[in-house]
């Protein structure tokens, strides 16, 4: 079994409970509450792929995603990549499910997700890795968990993840155990890779549940090739439609997946996600990237954009709609000039449904470089559904430090119960020169029904949610230090309840990466 050789790493998830302030004007947010989700790894003693196919760190826990039960504020489900590879995907993914509002987790590492969550032939999660973890609770509390599960296959050239699948779990109790998995797609083609999934439950129909992925296809003549692609998701050289699934009678059954945006030759998307709006309409939000097209005029390179359905999914708008150019701003270590991996081309998306006057807004958040040079936080919002938006403004309170401090990245979007928008994102305006890098996560919010979200004004406030700044040069290192491409947000009423990956170093043990909220 290979092991990294670096310094020992305790890479936890954290969960923070923070309370919005009742008040109009700007505060700080109340933490209620700070609780390690994620420990040693439970899967340690399994290796699920050949000693040389690549490097795994144990005990990394990155990419966590959080759903809280819209009928059951005490229930909470998470998932994340558990013990990351160099190359990709981990060795599986696992949950954690609480019923006293996050304060404790039981943790399930048997999600069928992979050889070592349990996964067999007969039960069709037999595959050597498990990535992109993705889940959601029905307003029933039917509770889901969405994978992307593949092997490595190297010597085959063109991805080297084949077969992959994307596969749908159900647990009957609230993410204690899992139902074998449904395969939505299957591909055993080198030259194909599903990515970069995402899972809706509808919050207005527990029958209805959306799972959106884009297909990549590599270009034509690469099939003999035997290094991989170096560019793997971020090229704008490959052919990535979207693919789309749906149960419409809760989970009993899934219809056959299919193919419901199409965008050129050479041309892809990245980073679908469904919301769902008060009158039921579904829109898909994604990152558009025009490798060869420029229609409409200045459209060549990343755009964020969306598709619709009115119909809960069973058709979709065939053309998609522009929001807004996206200057991609990669982050790399203000010290070293090292990369660090982070959601550079995913946008992340919510919906505001409660019952006052800001019901119906929709709320875009996506990393960017146009404020600053460097990785800054964009935010974008239409009132209407969608047909108009608001100026792209700049959110993250990172402080104009002139260096390479100055960069905020991974940022997550969510509405609280009384409409409130929070944002959460990392940065390392806190980090030091000669040691490692200091790296923190942060939170702001707007109250929507009494400010203009629109007006940078508006988000002048934010709290630390990490209680002393971590060294991410620890991270997992996939194509540069790795805390995850998203990280989850949800809320408790009118709590946040940011979950995100925070490392620290622990002689005494194995090195792993921990989940958490603050």
């Amino acid at each position: 079994m290979r092991r990294w050789r670096g310094p020992l790493v305790v890479g936890a998830l954290v969960l923070a409970s923070l309370a919005v302030p009742a008040a109009a004007s700007a505060a700080p947010f109340l933490t209620t509450f700070s609780t390690q989700v994620s420990g040693a790894s439970p899967l340690a003693g399994c290796l699920g792929d050949q000693p040389a196919s690549g490097t795994n760190f144990v005990n990394s826990e990155v990419e966590p995603w959080i759903a809280v039960d819209p009928s059951n504020p005490d229930h909470l489900i998470t998932a994340w990549q558990q013990d990351r590879w160099s190359n990709g995907g981990a060795r599986g993914l696992v949950t954690a499910a609480s019923f006293n509002g996050g304060a404790s987790w039981t943790i399930q590492a048997s999600t069928k997700s992979s050889v070592c969550t349990g996964g067999t032939a007969a039960n069709g999660g037999n595959y050597e890795r498990a990535t992109d973890p993705w889940v959601d609770i029905a307003p029933n509390g039917d509770t889901y968990l969405m994978s992307l599960s593949l092997d490595t296959n190297f010597e085959q050239g063109g991805f080297g993840t084949s077969p992959n699948a994307m596969l749908v779990m159900k647990s009957p109790d609230g993410g204690l155990t899992w139902d074998d998995p449904i395969t939505l797609r299957r591909d055993t083609s080198p030259n194909v890779l599903n990515d970069k999934n995402s899972l809706t439950a509808d919050p207005l129909d527990s029958n209805f549940v959306y799972a959106v992925w884009d297909r990549l296809e590599s270009p034509p003549g690469r099939a003999s090739e035997v290094t991989p692609p170096q560019a793997f998701e971020n090229a704008i050289a490959f052919r990535g439609p979207t693919w789309f699934a749906r149960t419409t009678n809760g989970g009993q059954s899934w219809e056959p997946a299919r193919k419901i945006f199409e965008p050129g030759t050479i041309n892809q998307t990245i980073g679908n996600q469904i919301v769902v709006l008060p009158n039921g309409d579904l829109v898909d939000v994604f990152d558009l990237i025009h490798g060869a097209r420029n229609a409409p005029p200045g459209s060549r390179g990343f755009n964020i954009a969306y598709i619709r359905s009115t119909d809960k999914g069973a058709t979709w708008s065939r053309r998609a709609t522009i929001v807004d150019k996206h200057f991609l701003a990669p982050v790399s270590d203000p010290d070293t000039g090292q990369p660090h991996r982070t959601g550079d081309i995913l946008p992340d998306a919510a919906v505001d449904l409660t019952t006052g006057d800001t019901r119906g807004n929709l709320y875009l958040v996506w990393q960017d470089a146009r404020f600053t040079g460097r990785a800054a936080i964009a935010f974008k919002m239409s009132e209407d559904g969608g047909r108009t938006w608001s100026p792209t403004i700049k959110v993250n309170q990172t402080p104009a430090l002139g260096n390479a401090n100055e960069q905020a990245f991974t940022g997550s979007v969510h509405v609280a119960d009384d409409g409130t928008v929070g944002v959460s994102y990392y940065d390392f305006r806190n980090n030091t020169a000669g040691g490692g890098t200091d790296t923190d996560h942060w939170i702001l919010h707007c109250h929507a029904a009494d400010e203009d979200c629109g007006d940078p004004a508006s988000w002048d406030e934010e709290t630390r949610v990490t209680a002393t700044s971590f060294d991410s040069r620890l991270a997992p290192v996939a194509r540069g230090f790795f805390l995850g491409d998203y990280v989850g947000l949800d809320n408790v009423g009118n709590a946040f309840t940011p979950l995100f990956t925070q490392t620290y170093t622990d002689p005494a043990s194995e090195q792993y990466a921990e989940v958490g909220l603050p």
